[in-house]
């Protein structure tokens, strides 16, 4: 078996587009909420939003190629190309066949599905887009990403809702330690930050009610109210361990473990007992083969809905038991919002980078404790300094579906 490490990071997100702005939102406690229309022409109403800001892709697209390429694809070049400069090499020592790509994405292009549903109905079939298909479906971003890379190996997008990014990473990592190939470009993209997909989320009553920015994803908080819907992209380079020593590359931290499962309980509703979650967290600590006492940071999954933060509360006591009011959670969407596919490869990168910096964010917003979620939420006014020995990142999607990976600082 081969050990897995995480050699370059890339991101696209509501606070921040480079490995250096996300960590600083991150470190300095900013949020990338705004209040703004949602329906234009159709309500006066506002709500909250965590939008990309500032994205230019022009480094990696002309104009042509940008007009024949969803957005969420967009993300996903832009974020893995940069995620290689970060790691310091192109791979080209090692047989293509060897390097793969794997990015989820739980919705795919729905910016262009809208765009050409709309053509379709109001300007009929012949005014339907020749590339509408290549840029709807989610595959195409790790396609692309292994277009631009020439990476030849195993390429797939997952598609398991809000685990699709955590479980990409999880499939990458265990692609690598099984030998079957050498590194890997992984996590998640998404793209759905329009009216069509609020209303959706809104109306089945997954959205903050909240219109106040600072108190709009407030996970862990007793008057949390549902998520802010977000756009993204994370991506770790991952590589084996003595490929990595061996050009002296920039180790972030080391997988050591994951865990996927199913609650088979509901398709919007976590088990509320927690079973699911807590298996997919069993499972990625015995893979790891540290002790539970070894393990005192968790990235939760977090959602700042009332049933999640509840149900994660849960499944974190049934797996550590009273270990787990000794370790630090914090959850990343506190300041970028909920970024559906993407959430675990951003996730993914925020605890690489904690890992790397021994130091773990703040849960941004938070207020008012909650009886039921009572461990240790990183609610000081400051990011906490703490060498993570052992540490876990949470995600968990609509159909039930639970990921968990198990990261650590690497060791000689």
């Amino acid at each position: 078996m081969s050990r897995v490490v995480i050699t370059g990071l890339g991101v696209v997100s509501p606070i921040g587009n480079t490995k250096e702005q996300f960590w600083d939102s991150l470190d300095n406690g900013r949020h990338g909420f705004t209040l703004e229309e949602w329906f234009p022409g159709q309500s006066e109403e506002l709500n909250i939003k965590a939008s990309v800001k500032d994205f230019d892709p022009s480094e990696y697209f002309d104009k042509k190629d940008l007009r024949r390429t969803d957005i969420l694809t967009q993300y996903a070049v832009y974020a893995s190309l940069n995620a290689l400069k970060d790691a310091g090499t192109d791979f080209k020592d090692i047989d293509p066949y060897r390097c793969g790509v794997i990015i989820g994405s739980g919705i795919g292009g729905m910016e262009t599905t809208q765009t050409e549903m709309l053509n379709y109905h109001n300007k009929g079939n012949k005014r339907v887009s020749v590339f509408t298909i290549p840029m709807m479906i989610g595959n195409m971003a790790a396609g692309t990403v292994a277009i631009r890379t020439g990476f030849k190996g195993v390429n797939y997008c997952t598609v398991s809702a809000c685990a699709s990014g955590t479980h990409a990473v999880g499939e990458a990592f265990h692609a690598i330690k099984n030998g079957y190939i050498d590194c890997a470009i992984a996590g998640g993209t998404e793209k759905c930050s329009i009216g069509f997909a609020y209303a959706g989320f809104n109306n089945m009553h997954a959205i903050t009610k909240s219109t106040d920015p600072d108190r709009a994803s407030i996970p862990f908080d007793a008057e949390r109210s549902g998520f802010v819907l977000g756009d993204g992209c994370g991506i770790v380079v991952l590589e084996e361990y003595e490929h990595a020593k061996a050009r002296g590359a920039n180790i972030y931290a080391e997988i050591v473990g994951y865990g996927a499962t199913c609650d088979a309980y509901h398709e919007t509703s976590p088990d509320p007992e927690g079973k699911g979650g807590a298996k997919a967290m069993e499972l990625a600590v015995k893979e790891s083969g540290l002790s539970i006492e070894q393990f005192n940071y968790i990235n939760a999954h977090g959602t700042s809905t009332p049933i999640n933060d509840r149900t994660e509360t849960a499944a974190i006591k049934i797996v550590f038991g009273e270990h787990a009011k000794n370790i630090a959670i914090n959850s990343t969407k506190s300041m970028t919002g909920h970024l559906l596919g993407a959430a675990g490869g951003v996730e993914a990168v925020a605890t690489a980078l904690q890992i790397k910096n021994n130091k773990v964010h703040r849960t941004l917003g938070y207020k008012t404790p909650d009886p039921d979620c009572d461990l240790d939420y990183v609610t000081e006014q400051s990011s906490r300094e703490l060498k993570i020995t052992g540490a876990l990142s949470n995600s968990l999607g609509f159909g039930g579906h639970n990921a968990c990976i198990a990261f650590a600082p690497v060791k000689d």
